[in-house]
């Protein structure tokens, strides 16, 4: 039996013919019965339906992919795969290479290629890494430029004065202290904010 396996890293990826669909297209028309799909990273040996597939898989069998790294994308992994199942008779057709087999020259090809594809994918995991450090490290800055300061500036303080400041008594009020000079409020209650303002106004002030 004619079989066929197609697999992408993402649901999304459509590039240089690597979606599903280009893919199911290409070997239906290779000649493909039953065409098994997975949406994996290649550098996972485990995956649903490729693990399926090979357990159908017979002497005799014809399995078909578009490209060599549809299978796997790291050499160790592949290159076992491979080897394996065609000492068990089963027929391996890459549509961009032809028929794979255990000769030294024909070993020596797919290893090469194969490890182009881990390089490929080693620089891709490298380069997401790095744009996620830089990303975390940008969102801290903002975070951290964003944040208010713990001291509370002038215009706040006498704000805060004047709304804790009672006003001033009458001249006929029974004489005592002013409350913005004694920094009480009416009622013996303490401003904490009127001496401070006090301060700051006098320092401000010309001598």
């Amino acid at each position: 039996m004619i079989f066929g396996y197609a697999r992408v890293s993402t649901k999304t990826q459509a590039r240089d013919g690597n979606s599903l669909d280009a893919q199911q297209a290409a070997l239906t028309a290779a000649g493909a019965e039953k065409i098994y799909t997975d949406t994996f990273t290649g550098t996972k040996i485990e995956r649903p339906e490729f693990d399926r597939l090979r357990a159908q898989l017979r002497k005799g069998d014809v399995l078909i992919v578009t490209k060599l790294d549809r299978l796997a994308r790291s050499v160790s992994q592949a290159s076992g795969l491979i080897t394996e199942m065609i000492d068990e008779g089963i027929t391996i057709n890459v549509l961009n290479l032809g028929i794979l087999s255990n000769d030294s020259v024909n070993t020596l090809l797919r290893n090469v290629l194969l490890s182009f594809a881990q390089f490929e994918r080693d620089m891709i995991v490298q380069r997401t890494q790095e744009g996620k450090a830089v990303a975390r490290a940008t969102t801290r800055i903002s975070v951290r430029a964003a944040r208010p300061s713990s001291t509370p500036s002038s215009s706040t303080m006498q704000w805060l004065c004047l709304r804790t400041t009672p006003t001033r008594r009458s001249s006929s009020s029974p004489a005592s202290a002013s409350p913005r000079s004694s920094g009480r409020e009416s009622g013996g209650k303490f401003n904490p904010y009127a001496k401070w303002f006090k301060n700051t106004r006098a320092k401000e002030l010309p001598h």
